[in-house]
């Protein structure tokens, strides 16, 4: 088990964040209102899961590098792994997840995972450092998988939610099926350039903008607090809930699941980035509650 969840607040935000995982556990506004999810089993229990050392699901289920298979999860191990808590201040935690004998096992590479939460005023800023600390290219790929309420805790009916991109994005979208990329793509269900939440859109999977315009979306109801999530840095995007559940994800992404039928190697795989021994890749989101 992890230890207690780490507390970090400003007087118009508060998170709490679990160590396994280091995975954003609560949001809450000035009086203490969840904006995240309730976490039903009945739907899924997650709450903001760190995807990596891949985004999605590989073809089988099996990694394979240089002739070798590895089992390898779906959005990778990091979510299932008991970070370290190196910094911890009234508004900061940092967390850091390093290559061990047990990860090596499936992912035979040396890194170091390093996130930082970060709230000021009402903004939680969360920031990903992947650290390469081998001597050959590390092929990774790294994902956010935070699930907000909905509906908000505002009042305000779950049907009047919807979530509005910050440019125009009239490209059809990735379509999966059995969690594999499939050629097929999907057409845009935006109205202009609004999202209006509703189960049908999620009966098949996730909608995945693979090269949005966007770096940025509004989510909540027309009038009442919203949430801007902010993702500057980050070149994918995936919206996802289950039917009836009382979530929505926004997910940005620095990857992508496997398309259907491949079987290369990582270093082939869509969406994977080559990090140069020494070097590191900066990913990161922000999300603010605005009034």
């Amino acid at each position: 088990m992890a230890d207690a969840l780490i507390t970090i607040a400003t007087p118009q935000l508060s998170a709490a964040i679990n160590p396994l995982g280091a995975e954003l556990t609560h949001l809450n506004d000035a009086e203490g209102r969840e904006l995240m999810t309730n976490a039903d089993p009945a739907f899924w229990t997650g709450h903001a899961p760190l995807l990596f050392p891949i985004v999605g699901r590989l073809n089988g289920d099996v990694l394979h590098i240089d002739g070798a298979e590895y089992p390898m999860n779906q959005h990778g191990f990091a979510r299932r792994s008991v970070f370290t808590l190196v910094e911890h201040s009234e508004a900061q935690a940092v967390f850091v997840l390093e290559d061990s004998a047990e990860s090596r096992a499936v992912y035979p590479f040396p890194f170091a995972l390093r996130v930082t939460y970060t709230i000021t005023d009402a903004t939680l800023d969360i920031a990903v450092v992947i650290e390469n600390r081998g001597g050959d290219v590390l092929p990774a790929s790294f994902g956010f998988h935070p699930a907000f309420a909905w509906p908000l805790p505002y009042g305000l009916p779950r049907a009047d939610h919807r979530i509005v991109f910050a440019e125009d994005e009239p490209e059809p979208l990735r379509e999966l099926v059995d969690s594999a990329i499939i050629q097929q793509l999907r057409p845009s269900p935006l109205d202009g350039r609004t999202l209006a939440l509703n189960d049908a859109l999620f009966e098949r999977d996730a909608l995945i903008w693979d090269q949005p315009h966007s770096r940025s979306v509004r989510y909540g109801a027309p009038t009442g607090p919203q949430l801007r999530v902010d993702f500057p840095l980050m070149p994918m995007l995936g919206i996802w809930t289950k039917p009836g559940a009382a979530f929505v994800c926004i997910e940005p992404w620095h990857g992508i699941a496997d398309p259907q039928g491949f079987s290369g190697d990582i270093r082939e795989k869509p969406g994977i980035v080559a990090i140069a021994p020494g070097a590191t890749l900066a990913c990161g989101m922000q999300v603010t509650l605005e009034a």
